[in-house]
């Protein structure tokens, strides 16, 4: 399993992948929004969505897990 953590303290803007799903490397997973930007998050590797541990609207942190992939 690899975590996909947050880079920054932001509140998620949208969720663009769901469970089961396969991705690839630098696909972006999820879109962060901090101090009115909008900051892409990507997958660093390909593989299949595990889980997804914030949704649309939660504030995360810095080296929060946002995803887990198998």
């Amino acid at each position: 399993m690899k975590n996909l953590e947050s880079t920054m303290a932001g509140t998620v803007f949208t969720v663009n992948v769901a469970v089961g799903e396969e991705v690839s490397a630098g696909q972006v997973v999820m879109v962060l929004e901090s101090m009115k930007m909008e900051i892409p998050v990507e997958a660093e590797v390909a593989g299949k969505v595990a889980t997804i541990n914030a949704q649309e609207g939660d504030f995360v942190n810095e080296g929060d897990v946002l995803v887990t992939f198998e």
